[in-house]
């Protein structure tokens, strides 16, 4: 049951960024559980990019959209990227991306385990990132999320105010029987 429980205080956290480092040992384990996600015929497409040097953190920062500069506050910023290629195309739909996906739900999970603060992130102008950190065109750069200590000193702290103004739908309005169903007008 920890696993649920670390599901549902899981969120994101932009705003409490502290600058102190974190353990190389943390940073592994949470590379750890994204590399241990399952894939589409096993093809682990993820590639993962650990940026800690202040001068690339500086660089990249002027790549986010405004409203995510809080970024360069982080010690760490961990960017996911893979190639559609290096996995299945089928019918169009490419699983490169939903596999990507998992192994970022798992590192966030392991994230808010070890008591760290991340926010996913997709506003950034990926050319400018991809010219920052040598990344080849071929390659997308799925989403990118800060790895930092919370300001608050505990992740419990930080997250307290944001989870109890959080909603979530309820399960009425997001699960159909047999065939599709659009919810009940309220």
């Amino acid at each position: 049951m920890e696993t649920l429980n670390t599901i549902s205080k899981r969120c994101s956290l932009k705003m409490h960024i502290s600058n102190k480092p974190v353990e190389k040992e943390k940073i592994n384990t949470i590379l750890d559980a994204g590399r241990m996600a399952a894939s589409a015929r096993n093809n682990q497409p993820w590639r993962f990019i650990v940026v800690q040097d202040r001068q690339v953190i500086e660089q990249v920062t002027t790549a986010f959209s405004e409203s995510n500069q809080v970024i360069l506050d982080s010690p760490v910023i961990l960017f996911v990227c893979a190639r559609a290629m290096d996995d299945i195309i089928r019918d169009g739909r490419e699983y490169y991306l939903f596999d990507v996906g998992m192994a970022v739900g798992n590192m966030l999970l392991a994230a808010t385990d070890l008591g760290l603060v991340t926010h996913p992130m997709t506003a950034f102008d990926e050319t400018r990132v991809k010219q920052v950190l040598h990344i080849p065109e071929d390659v997308r750069i799925v989403v990118a999320t800060p790895l930092a200590y919370p300001r608050e000193g505990s992740y419990d702290q930080a997250s307290r105010e944001r989870l109890l103004s959080r909603s979530r739908k309820g399960l009425d309005e997001l699960v159909s029987s047999d065939h599709w169903s659009e919810p009940e007008p309220a």
